[in-house]
This record gives C-alpha cells, structure tokens and sequence, in this order.
C-alpha cells in the first residue's frame, strides 16, 4: 500500500464502508457515534408512528428516530446479517419497540458489521458511548466481535464532579474495546508515578542524582546451583532462600554499582532506578484525562469534541505507524488529526459537509507543509456534482459552498427563521480591534433582481462591509447592475483599494478556486488549532511524549 492517501468522506458511512474501504484493511477503529443522551428514558423508550424518512443524522443534532431507514436496516440484518445478531435485533424489538432507542440500534448493528469486515485480524475496535445506552451496545458487540473478543469496559472521567437532583453525579463516558481476533496488536502503556509514591519509594538518591529503591536479591526457596552459593561472606540458605542472580551476574551488578551495601550484617539490596521503570500500567479507569477546556487552544467549538490525549492514548496502544486509522463519525477530526501527528494513515467519515469544511482546517492549521496527502471523497468537484447535492440536500449545499469560502455557518439550518445568512467571515483591516464582518448567502434555485434587493436589505441589516451572493445560476445583467450600485467599500488603512460591497459568485467559480475580494490584516473564521509537529513519539519512563 505505498502508495495509499488519507481519505476523508462526506456521505453515510454505511454507504461510505461498503464503496471505498477494503475488506480486512484497516488497523483500528475508534467512533463515537452521535446520541441524544440528555433525552429521558421516557422519550427514548416512548413508540413512534408516521412513515417518516429520516437520515442518519443531521449537523448537531444527535437524536436517532424509527422511521424508513431503521425499518430498512432491520430487514437487512434480520434477513442477512449474522444469526446471533439477527436473533438479538428480533428479541430487542420486542422488548423495546418502535422506540428511539431501537432505531440507535439498529443503525449501529448494520455499521458494526460494516466495520468487522473492514478490520485486520489483528484490529480492534473502541466505541465511545455513555450509560444511557452502553450496556445495549456491549450486546450488540457481543454478537458482531463474540463477546470472546471483548478486552475492556473503560471508564473514562470526562468532568469533574458536580451536584445532581436525586442520584449520584453522572461524570464518566464508557468506551468498549473489542478485538477481531486473539491476535490483536497491543502496545502496553503506563502512566507516571504520583509524586507521594516517588517520595515514599525512590527516596534514595546515588552521587549522580539518579533516584532508586531497594529490591531484594534473594527469593524464598533453597536451590543448589550458583544462584544457592555464599557471596561476599554471605549464605541465603541459612534462611531458606537463595539469589535471584547467579554469582557471576552480582558481581558484574556490583562492579555497575546496581547492589547496595547496607551496614555490616544485612543482607545487600538491587537498586532499581526510577528512571527505568516505564510507570504505572494503564488500568480500565481513565481519571487522568480532563475534559477540554473552555480557552482550550484545541477547543475548535464542536459540541461532542474529545481531547487529543484521549484519542493519542488508544492510538499509541493498539496501532503502530503506518497502521490504518478508521473513524466514521469524525466530527471535527480529533481522531485523524491525533492519528497524522503519530504517522498513522486515516480514514475519517461524517455526514455533514459542516464537519468536513472543520476537518480540512484543522488539519491545514495543525500541520501546514508537514501535512499528508489526502483525497476527499463526496465533495462535489464540478458543476454536475453541485448541482445534484443541491438537489440532495440544500442544507448540506450551502454548508459546502461556505465552506469554499473559508467562512463559517451562519446558523443550524433546522432551528430558528431564515435570517438571510448562511455564512460569514469576520476580519480586521485595522487596528482598532473591532472586526469587520461579511456576510454570504448561498441561492440553489433559480435566481433573479429581486434577490439581490433583498440580499442589499441584509448587508445593511447586519452592518456588514461587505455581502458575497453565490448562486449555481449565471448571475444576469440587472443583477450585475443592482450589485453594482451598493457601490465600494474602502478601508481606510489601504490606501487607493476598493471592493465592491455585493459582490456575486457563481459555484462555478467557487470550482475554479475565486475568492472573496477584500482587504485585510487578520482573518477570523474557523477557530485555528494549534500548530504541532509530526515528530517520532519518544518515551520518558516508558510514558509517551510527544
């Protein structure tokens, strides 16, 4: 595979898996797939009627509904699927119904079979969930993996504690680890010692700096080899013990300085440095983590971000470079951003061209000239594919033409009125440290005069500079003309440049890589991540830094 490139897809990751990704590819899959978790149980376990078509999900919004897709989905793994996941589908309808919580499964079971088809033998697999529906999951995982396959229930403490109304603060997500195999690939990794155990521990210090703690030599148990012999005056046996060196091995440890002599009479010790020991080994509680920050410089604003050091964890300890990394509901690309600074290969999948537009940045930002080759699949690459997304889905259309912009989503397109807004850029051209703002509103259907009027009435609304107007269509002359008559915005600190304040874009030249024209010292839109290195993981006591 030398010739492999990243991919990163737009589309239903069903759909996405079974086109493009291989059987028996990929290293790893991490996923956290999107759900309702705030919704009561009384919501999710409440029956739904109606033949309502929904897709998976939609930007941010996160609940799952029985409707075509699910009823769908359930044929086909009721009809095609493997005979205990079948089984388990039919006895969790009945159990369950038509019920929100059913559709989440249902759709999860299809992918989850996608998904262990695409693995290695030597892969595995961790699904990020929370309590609300884990112990369904784990079924669900029992019957696509074989519970045999099951490694962990990990519990990861996402917040600190917090005060709730007749139960016991809920703090902590769950991610499951399964295998596809007993062969799967494990890296242990270690965590380092709390201070106070160091302290009580390795108080010892050599001439050189180097802190240890004393081990014994001998071990309980005669034996008659060298190991049983006298040394140095003295004889383990005498006690019932004997050396865990043979005598040639102490004296070389001795001659390296690695025996302490204690006063005359007690028997020697083994020095064992802190600096050689890797740690603590990771247990199945992850309490070291926290959640990301408010000012966070890794917070890009993505509601269900994880932090990078949950995602570097699970990387380090179950790929190695150059392995594949999976995650089919990205989001804003912590996985494959993580899995690009540690030289893993990636694959990242989401719904939304939203997502996509985030992912594209944040890598862009993070990486610069060091970043990977990647291809995106799903995005339109000519006037056909515009206009069939368009067609599609108007709302994934305009999030994709924003998103040629640079700019940002002016508003979650399934809540509130229409504003007039779908995207907008803010800028500086000064140094007064108030921004300027553009604002961009994206046409599919046809368009004519009076929508640049109105889009005039927008622009002056919001006390923008300037108003960008993208249509698929061919902008005609008294639409050129009424543009024009906004007239120019000239920034006073550019001195002799002007930019028309409506300016009209086609998605053709949106193709053809054109630019909103303005001048400016400093662009605020996307929320830049910070710029890292790609270098080789290096370890300190067996703990991975980078």
């Amino acid at each position: 595979m030398s010739d492999w490139q990243n991919l990163l897809c737009f589309g239903d990751n069903l759909h996405i898996l079974r086109k493009h990704i291989a059987t028996e590819s990929v290293d790893l899959v991490y996923l956290d797939p999107p759900f309702n978790s705030n919704a009561t149980y009384n919501v999710l376990f409440k029956e739904k009627s109606g033949e309502e078509s929904t897709a998976q999900i939609a930007a941010f919004d996160d609940t799952w509904h029985w409707g075509l897709e699910s009823e769908r989905a359930y044929h086909e793994v009721v009809t095609s699927g493997p005979a205990y996941l079948s089984d388990l589908l039919q006895s969790l309808r009945a159990f369950l119904g038509q019920s929100d919580m059913m559709a989440y499964l249902t759709m999860m079971a299809i992918r989850l079979v996608e998904l262990r088809r695409v693995l290695k033998p030597t892969g595995s697999i961790y699904l990020h969930c929370d309590p609300t529906a884990s112990h369904y999951l784990k079924i669900l995982m029992d019957a696509v993996f074989s519970a045999r396959n099951f490694q962990n229930e990990i519990v990861w403490k996402r917040t600190s504690a917090h005060s709730s109304s007749k139960r016991y603060g809920p703090i902590h997500d769950i991610l499951l680890f399964y295998s596809k195999s007993d062969k799967h690939k494990w890296i242990p990794q270690h965590t380092p010692y709390d201070q106070s155990y160091i302290d009580q521990f390795y108080r010892h210090v050599d001439a050189d700096g180097r802190r240890f703690r004393l081990s014994d030599l001998t071990a309980a148990g005669v034996r008659h080899g060298s190991s049983g012999k006298s040394w140095r005056g003295i004889d383990p046996t005498a006690k019932g013990n004997h050396w865990k060196f043979t005598i040639e091995n102490l004296e070389k440890l001795d001659k390296e300085g690695r025996i302490y002599w204690p006063p005359k009479g007690k028997v020697p010790a083994y020095k064992r440095y802190l600096d050689e020991v890797k740690g603590v080994a990771l247990q199945d509680i992850f309490d070291d983590i926290p959640p990301i920050g408010a000012q966070a410089a890794e917070r890009l604003g993505y509601p269900t971000q994880k932090p990078e050091a949950l995602l570097e964890r699970i990387i380090m300890a179950s790929s190695d470079e150059t392995d594949i990394v999976l995650d089919p509901f990205c989001g804003c690309g912590t996985t494959i951003a993580v899995a690009e600074r540690l030289n893993r290969r990636w694959v990242g999948i989401d719904l939304t061209h939203l997502a996509i537009t985030l992912m594209r940045h944040r890598l862009q930002d993070t990486f610069g000239p060091e970043l990977s080759s990647y291809n995106i699949i799903g995005e339109p690459k000519d006037l056909e594919g515009a206009r069939a997304l368009a067609k599609q889905n108007r709302y994934q259309f305009e999030w994709w033409a924003v998103g040629q912009l640079d700019a940002y989503p002016a508003q979650d397109k399934k809540k509130g009125p229409d504003t007039g807004i779908d995207g907008y850029i803010n800028f500086f051209d000064d140094n007064s440290g108030k921004a300027k703002k553009i604002v961009i509103q994206v046409k599919s259907g046809k368009v004519g005069v009076k929508e640049i009027r109105d889009f005039r009435g927008v622009i002056e609304r919001e006390g923008a500079v300037i108003g960008v107007f993208i249509t698929l269509q061919k902008p005609t002359r008294p639409m050129n003309e009424e543009a024009l008559s906004l007239g120019f915005y000239e920034p006073e600190h550019f001195a002799g440049k002007r930019f028309r304040r409506l300016q009209i874009l086609t998605i053709a030249d949106l193709l053809q890589g054109k630019k909103v024209e303005y001048a400016k010292l400093l662009k605020m839109t996307h929320k830049k991540a910070e710029r890292k290195s790609k270098k080789k993981v290096e370890r300190k006591q067996g703990v991975l830094i980078s």
